[in-house]
């Protein structure tokens, strides 16, 4: 078993990562809304892809629990049957989570994907937990680890939920992306620990503080990135052209721009003093290269309006960023204890 637990944890890692990705494309496409319930989508396994599959229609078999748009509002079907030529209210009643009632197959499917790709990376997450028993005799932290992992998937399953159930409450959206964060940050953790890793000899205790500095100035940005991206989404939903989405920003998007050079200025450090001491970090290149695409997408999204994929560019490259960084951080540790 102990052969395939480190390719298990990989896979979920990635898994994990595409599904930041996919809500990434969820929040660019404005899609959180897609599925305006939760597990199922409209009340189906696999959401209709017609408005006229959420009417009302004569001689259709319904099932409990499947959903129609009435109204302009959503309707649950309380038992099964087959819908008679007039329509009986005793066999609906109201859903009470919210009164969103909008069908959009393009938001739908994008929402769909993403909820999808979120049960495989928990699949994964239980494989790789499964295997994790094989170093029961040896590493009994890593099983209490891996259960966390799980525990951590199922937690952020029901935060997805109740984003929807809140209507994109931003307070929920932000828990939502840092619960993310920490499952990213506890799955590095077990697969550095199984990991066959070269041994670094050089240690400055200098670099060690700013990449833990560094590391916390990449959370506080994705907050404010979601902040500010909330107030984005705000705007957009008054039917402005991207031209003004930015005109008057809120949300601290000053604070996020002018924070970003602190990011810059602490990595850029890391990558001076890793070159010049020989450290041989190096992920530090990744993590350059990594800051440059974010800032080139930043300056996009400000300077050419949101061109498409730009902000699902932006946030990905930060996760990204902030799981290198991580890993730096736990084979700076390695090296200090040898």
């Amino acid at each position: 078993m102990k052969k395939y637990f480190l390719p298990s944890a990989k896979t979920a890692l990635v898994l994990v990562y595409l599904v930041i990705l996919a809500g990434a494309l969820v929040r660019m496409t404005g899609s959180g809304m897609g599925c305006p319930d939760w597990p199922k989508c409209f009340g189906y396994y696999i959401p209709p892809t017609e408005e006229k599959e959420l009417l009302y229609t004569v001689g259709k078999e319904y099932s409990k629990g499947q959903v129609i748009i009435k109204n302009e509002s959503l309707l649950v079907a309380k038992d099964h049957f087959v819908a008679p030529k007039n329509f009986e209210s005793t066999h609906w009643e109201k859903y009470t989570k919210h009164d969103y009632a909008i069908f959009n197959p393009l938001h739908t499917w994008v929402e769909y994907l993403n909820r999808l790709v979120g049960a495989l990376a928990g699949m994964a997450c239980l494989v790789a937990l499964v295997f994790s028993f094989g170093f029961w005799k040896e590493n009994k932290k890593l099983i209490f680890y891996c259960l966390l992992i799980c525990f951590l998937m199922g937690f952020q399953a029901w935060l997805g939920k109740t984003v929807v159930d809140s209507v994109l409450n931003p307070y929920k959206i932000t828990t939502h992306m840092l619960a993310a964060l920490l499952i990213v940050a506890v799955q590095l953790y077990v697969i550095y620990s199984v990991q066959e890793n070269k041994k670094i000899k050089t240690f400055d205790n200098e670099f060690k503080w700013v990449l833990y500095a560094a590391l916390g100035l990449t959370v506080v940005q994705i907050i404010f990135g979601t902040q500010v991206r909330e107030s984005v989404d705000a705007i957009t939903e008054l039917g402005l052209p991207k031209e003004v989405w930015i005109q008057n920003p809120k949300g601290g998007f000053y604070t996020h721009r002018s924070f970003s050079i602190l990011v810059v200025c602490a990595n850029a450090f890391l990558f001076w003093r890793n070159r010049k001491l020989t450290l041989g970090f190096d992920k530090m290149n990744w993590i350059i290269g990594l800051l440059c695409i974010e800032i080139l997408s930043g300056i996009a999204m400000y300077y050419f309006n949101f061109p498409f994929g730009s902000q699902t560019i932006h946030i990905a490259m930060a996760t990204l960023l902030f799981g290198l960084q991580l890993y730096l951080i736990l084979e700076n540790s390695k090296k200090h204890s040898n």
